[in-house]
């Protein structure tokens, strides 16, 4: 009997005292139900038909071929808005190609940032690791949007550009989105193949080597937290590696944003061990997330991943952190579970507002304490 975990991802990550989300394919429901029944576990539906949830979440309205930023938009829509943002505003944006996925798609950076002629120090920004967290995306282009929109109005962001540039990798796991919107909306990994394995992708935030493949991680290529068959085997992965170790030296911070939970993290999730900078990374943390709150009410807890979540081996944050790049911090935007990987359109612009305030806090301290 075979269950789809949500939160945690996988069921060894299961421990007493946590709520855990599971998507139960509708042949195995009786069993489920059962089992939990005979069990005394306490449990509620939260979506009573997954299906029905996912083509609503399809046919929200006619799907305008246009780029929206409180759309899901699909890839297709996504490059060519990575295009036109790129080729009309010139003065503040510039991109380059970093590599190609798997199934040959080109991940473009958006770098963000007034032009100059002394190397900038730098703040990296990414979205979309994992295929289905579709509100992940969305706040990179929400990021994008504001950065053009406010610079030269809103002080805060004025000053940020002016003296820091921020890279943008709108969606990281490319295939594995597009495979999201055309075929299976509940999809997680890339899309990598092997040759004698039946088993597709592996999980990008277990690919990294931090820790690689110990905790939380899967050695199973068929698992969700399959950790590849070595440390940057994933191409989206080694790209990204590559890149922020070619300019290692300007970047001092890196937020990578996933759903959800409502959680701000930080080194480390391969080990319980603190890291060496805990209490300053803390403090921004907290601080990051009472400027979140302070919009909508939307309550975040803050600390490192093992202990705060779970225990997860091969993360993007951790990699980073051990690089040499000090302020980095994992974002698990809305919700709690009620909608999970399904948040409606209608949460969008809320989301994204609030996110705005904590990563607009993070780079405001990161700037402040460089120079």
């Amino acid at each position: 009997m075979e269950v789809d975990f949500w939160r945690p991802e996988n069921p060894q990550l299961v421990t007493i005292d946590i709520d855990v989300d599971i998507r139960v394919p509708a042949m195995y429901l009786d069993m489920v139900s059962t089992t939990l029944h005979q069990s005394d576990m306490e449990h509620e539906v939260l979506i009573e038909d997954l299906e029905e949830a996912v083509n609503r979440e399809r046919d929200s309205g006619p799907t305008p071929r246009a780029h929206s930023y409180t759309r899901y938009n699909n890839w297709e829509t996504v490059q060519s808005w990575i295009n036109s943002v790129a080729s009309s505003n010139t003065n503040l944006i510039s991109k380059q190609v970093i590599g190609n996925t798997y199934e040959g798609r080109p991940m473009t950076v958006l770098k963000l940032g007034r032009t100059s002629n002394v190397a900038k120090n730098a703040i990296f920004l990414d979205c979309g690791i994992h295929a289905r967290e579709w509100i992940s995306p969305a706040f990179c282009q929400w990021f994008v949007k504001e950065a053009l929109a406010t610079y030269g109005s809103d002080v805060q962001m004025t000053n940020l550009l002016n003296q820091m540039d921020v890279y943008v990798l709108p969606v990281f796991n490319i295939d594995g989105y597009d495979f999201t919107h055309k075929s299976n909306r509940m999809w997680r990994k890339t899309r990598s193949r092997k040759s004698g394995s039946s088993c597709i992708g592996a999980d990008p935030n277990r690919n990294f080597n931090a820790g690689w493949c110990t905790l939380g991680a899967s050695s199973n290529p068929c698992s969700d937290t399959f950790c590849g068959y070595s440390p940057e085997s994933e191409i989206e992965v080694k790209n990204v590696a590559d890149f922020i170790r070619r300019n290692k030296s300007i970047i001092k911070a890196y937020l990578t944003v996933h759903s959800y939970s409502q959680l701000l993290l930080f080194p480390y999730s391969y080990t319980y061990e603190l890291a060496a900078d805990h209490s300053e990374l803390m403090k921004v943390a907290t601080g990051a997330s009472s400027a979140l709150s302070s919009l909508y009410g939307t309550r975040y807890t803050s600390g490192p991943g093992a202990t705060t979540i779970y225990p997860a081996a091969g993360g993007s944050d951790d990699w980073a952190y051990d690089l040499g790049v000090k302020y980095s911090y994992t974002f698990e935007l809305r919700d709690t579970g009620r909608y999970g990987f399904l948040l409606p359109e209608s949460q969008i612009q809320p989301t994204c507002e609030e996110t705005m305030l904590a990563v607009k806090y993070i780079a405001a301290y990161v700037q402040k304490n460089l120079y």
